[in-house]
């Protein structure tokens, strides 16, 4: 069984009184439906992740740039390991 990872919005909300839990996962959701209508493939784990650096004062546009050179360095792996000659 894929045991599932800790979400940083799932602490926090568990420390919130209840309203404010409430509106942390409403905006959680909210973010994630945005993200899929933009089709950022990003999922409600690493949004949530996102959202927490953003918080504690990282800049929304550095962290922009690290996940779009995440995905870069990510899809030149894929294509070298594709494209590598297999050992015999």
């Amino acid at each position: 069984m894929k045991r599932r990872q800790a979400d940083p919005v799932h602490y926090t909300v568990s420390q919130m009184d209840p309203e404010a839990a409430r509106h942390a996962r409403d905006s959680l959701d909210l973010v994630f439906h945005m993200s899929n209508i933009l089709d950022t493939g990003l999922d409600r784990h690493t949004l949530s992740v996102l959202i927490a650096l953003c918080e504690m004062g990282f800049s929304p546009e550095a962290l922009a740039a690290v996940v779009k050179e995440l995905r870069r360095e990510t899809s030149v792996s894929s294509s070298a390991a594709k494209t590598a000659p297999s050992a015999p």
